[in-house]
């Protein structure tokens, strides 16, 4: 059950990235983001007072949002602290790259994954998992190849640098979520670190953006803002779910939830029209391949 949601987890990723990307286009980024945590925090909103209030109406259903302490909250804000850092980095990036380059290097997240857990947890990789390392590293270097025809150079370009960070930062969350969805609810996790994060987006938005909003891009609405939410909130609610099962692997969750950017690559050709697609393709097969050989090695 838990591979068939991280499978779901990743379908709707793919739209997630595809709708961010629209959203940032021509846009100021920290008020989008914004309004990215206020509306996934509403979604959550009513669980938490229904489940307060009128306790029995959720309790036996997945959607019920236990009561906890301070000992759990805080365990919960050092996860939104983690989670927003690294959409801050990843929401930069993604306004001044192509998605056809920040889908792939996203899609690496599971080798720092596996990387940590050798680090942290003293886990050891098998020649499978070397594979897939050394692949994800090979079309990490072809995918600067690529990017320098569109005068991207990875090297000096602080856009890629913002994306690698928001993978390094998405990459110790998902080892921390590990941790978090065996020791707690998961609505409890979900629904209370989106609420944390509009609280610190505040003093962000009024001390950063807002003095400096006519010196920068302007912001203006549109739509798929609300749908960044949504898709991102469906997304982590099934994800939270596939590894709150005590035989889940957060190495082939989040393996599987980089499956994404087949999505987001299939919108940036069809939508955004963005170029060198047949070079990025064959960096995207690499990554797929090594996702594919990391999956064999964790079985």
């Amino acid at each position: 059950m838990w591979l068939f949601l991280a499978f779901l987890s990743a379908a709707l990723l793919g739209f997630y990235d595809a709708f961010k990307k629209q959203s940032l286009r021509d846009n100021a980024v920290l008020p989008v983001l914004f309004l990215n945590t206020l509306f996934s925090s509403l979604i959550f909103v009513p669980f938490i007072l229904i489940s307060v209030f009128i306790p029995g109406v959720l309790e036996r259903t997945m959607f019920y949002v236990p009561v906890v302490g301070w000992n759990v909250h805080q365990f919960i804000i050092i996860k939104s602290f983690i989670v927003l850092s690294s959409w801050i980095f990843g929401y930069f990036g993604m306004k001044h790259l192509p998605l056809t380059i920040v889908g792939p290097i996203n899609a690496t997240r599971p080798v720092m994954v596996l990387v940590g857990a050798m680090l942290i947890f003293s886990e050891r990789l098998n020649l499978y998992q070397w594979i897939g390392v050394m692949l994800a590293i090979l079309s990490f270097f072809m995918l600067s190849r690529s990017g320098k025809k569109e005068g991207i150079d990875f090297k000096h370009n602080k856009w890629i640098f913002f994306i690698i960070l928001a993978a390094i930062t998405g990459a110790i969350s998902g080892l921390y979520d590990k941790y978090l969805m065996k020791e707690f609810n998961p609505m409890v996790v979900q629904s209370w670190y989106n609420i944390y994060q509009v609280f610190i987006m505040c003093p962000i938005i009024v001390l950063l953006w807002y003095p400096k909003r006519k010196e920068s891009t302007p912001f203006r609405w549109d739509w798929t803002i609300i749908l960044i939410s949504v898709f991102l909130t469906a997304a982590d609610f099934v994800y939270f779910y596939a590894l709150s099962y005590d035989d889940s692997m957060i190495s082939i969750v989040s393996m599987i939830r980089r499956g994404s950017v087949v999505i987001s690559f299939l919108f940036a050709a069809l939508f955004f029209r963005e170029k060198n697609l047949k070079s990025k393709a064959i960096d995207l097969i690499l990554v797929l391949i090594g996702m594919f050989f990391l999956y064999l090695g964790s079985k």
